[in-house]
Order: C-alpha cells, then structure tokens, then sequence
C-alpha cells in the first residue's frame, strides 16, 4: 500500500508541472490568442530558474526568475501577433524552437551544477497520517499554490467582472472593442499572464520536479499542457483533473518498472504521448461540444477598426 501512497504523491508532483503550464495556455486561449510556444518558454525558464537556484539557494527566486523569463518571452510574442499581426501558430512554433536553441546554449554551463538541498516539506499532523499523509501531506508548498491558483481563476472568470471581459475579447473582439474595451491590451496582458505561469511550470521541472538541468528536459511536457486546454474544454477545474490524470499516466512507468513489470521501457516512456493523442481523438469524434466550448476568436487577429 505504500507503493501507492507513493504514486499518488509522484502523479500530484507531475500533474503540477501540466496544470501550471496548461492554466497559462487556458488564460492565453480565453482571450482569444493562441500560443504554441509552451514549450520553449518552459525551457528557457526552466533554465532561468536552475540558474537562479543554483546562484541563490533560493526556491522562490528561481520560481520567480522562471516566470520572468515566461513573461518576456510571452510578451515578445504578444506583440509580433497583437500588435504586428504576424500568424499565430508559424510565431508560436518560432518561439518553441528559439526557447529550444536558446536554453541549449545557456545551460552549458550549468549541466553538472547542483541545487542546494532543500528542507522536506511536510504539513504537521497530517503528513504523520498512514498512507493519507505520505500521498498528499509531503508535498511542495507550490503543489497546493496551483490548487488554490485553479479556484482563483474560476473565480476570477466567471464571478468577476475583469473576467468577463477577458472572455468577451475572446468571444468577440469586435463587440468589446466597439464597448470601448483595449482589446490588444486586454489580449497582450493576457499573453504575459499565460507565459508566467508556463514560466513558472518550466522552473518548477528544474528546481524540484527534477533538480537538475539538462537539454530538452521539459521533454514534450509543453505540448501536451497545449493538447490539455482541448481536453478540458477550456474549464480551469477540468484542467486540473486532466493534468493529474496525464501525470498519472508519466508516473506509471515507473511504478510497473520498480513493480518488475516485464514492458519495453521505451514502450512505458511513450504512454503519456500515446495517452494525449488517444484522448484528443476521442475528443475529436465530437466537434460540436468542443465548438460549443472553445473561445469563438481563438486563433482569429484583430485590427480595430477593420
């Protein structure tokens, strides 16, 4: 039973990873823009945050230079498809490949360096309770932060007024735009938004996810938090179940190998990707429910006054 225990705590650690990046992607896509650069701004913060840890000793700063890096990189974007109108998806797929190169050539220097040992996080009282405690009272304070940051943002879109207008601009531009709303503005906040939090994913892998860094680490992690936002319909708590779901399936090959499972381990690597692409043809067999979900400007530019 303390296997499972184990597992438990292993899936919510790298559900995190998905949820914090597949929420950023979901505040991008509710105002409408469509950035398929989780990726490379994972790497590149993911680098960002190794650095700073490893420089400061310091979890949060390395969390907040992760989420610096996010937001820069989301801003640039931003202004190439708001404000310069260039094809979402050909800056998008740009900014992967850069975030790809760019965290390559950065992390040279820090591919044998280690972060400081860091205190066992444990809540008191609850973390003693058998097998409850280890499964979920062990975990990393931001593992309850992204708990909270999924209420938060229900909250924020659907009870708040700041809120619906971000959903409007993602609905309709137009209409916003001619109730006097920034839409870019609006749009471009939204984006930086959305990269801080891919940003902060991205650090999370290398200051505790994995605690080192090493080229091409975040390992397709970005993708699928982009293929996450369809499976959840753009819902922040469905977001949540599903990145804990896919992290369930990443942490079951290591639990059937340590279990003497006689499975091809690159057959067991590939379960996450081959869980993705199952889920989104199932989802894919319905195209109204996911028309019926999806922002209706998702992907669309806007020009005021076209």
């Amino acid at each position: 039973m303390e296997s499972y225990a184990l597992l438990v705590a292993a899936t919510l650690n790298a559900g995190t990873v998905l949820a914090l990046a597949a929420l950023g992607l979901l505040i991008n896509e509710k105002a409408g823009v469509l950035n398929l650069g989780a990726e490379g701004m994972m790497l590149c913060a993911a680098i960002a945050g190794f650095a700073a840890v490893v420089h400061t000793g310091n979890d949060w700063i390395g969390f907040a230079a992760g989420m610096g890096a996010g937001a820069v990189l989301a801003a640039i974007f931003g202004v190439l498809v708001i404000w310069l109108g260039t094809n979402q998806y050909a800056t998008g797929l740009a900014l992967s490949l850069f975030g790809a190169g760019f965290s390559a050539f950065a992390g040279i220097a820090y591919v044998q360096e280690k972060v400081p040992e860091r205190a066992s996080y444990a809540v008191p009282y609850l973390a003693d309770i058998p097998l409850v405690g280890p499964a979920l009272f062990r975990q990393h304070p931001l593992v309850y932060v992204t708990m909270a940051l999924v209420l938060g943002l229900i909250w924020f879109l659907y009870k708040s007024r700041p809120g619906l207008v971000l959903r409007s601009v993602g609905e309709s531009p137009d209409s916003a735009h001619a109730l006097g709303y920034p839409v870019r503005r609006i749009r471009l906040v939204a984006v930086v938004a959305g990269g801080a939090l891919c940003g902060l994913s991205g650090a999370y892998i290398s200051v505790v996810y994995t605690p080192l860094w090493v080229e091409g680490m975040v390992a397709g992690k970005g993708w699928i938090a982009l293929a996450l936002t369809t499976f959840a319909t753009w819902r922040p708590i469905r977001v949540l179940l599903g990145a804990y779901l896919f992290g369930g399936v990443t942490m079951l090959q290591f639990h059937l190998q340590g279990m003497g499972v006689d499975v091809p381990s690159q057959l067991l690597t590939a379960l996450p990707y081959v869980a993705t692409i199952v889920v989104l043809a199932l989802i894919s067999r319905n195209p109204t429910w996911i028309r019926i979900n999806m922002p209706a400007s998702l992907g669309k530019p806007f020009h005021p006054g076209s």
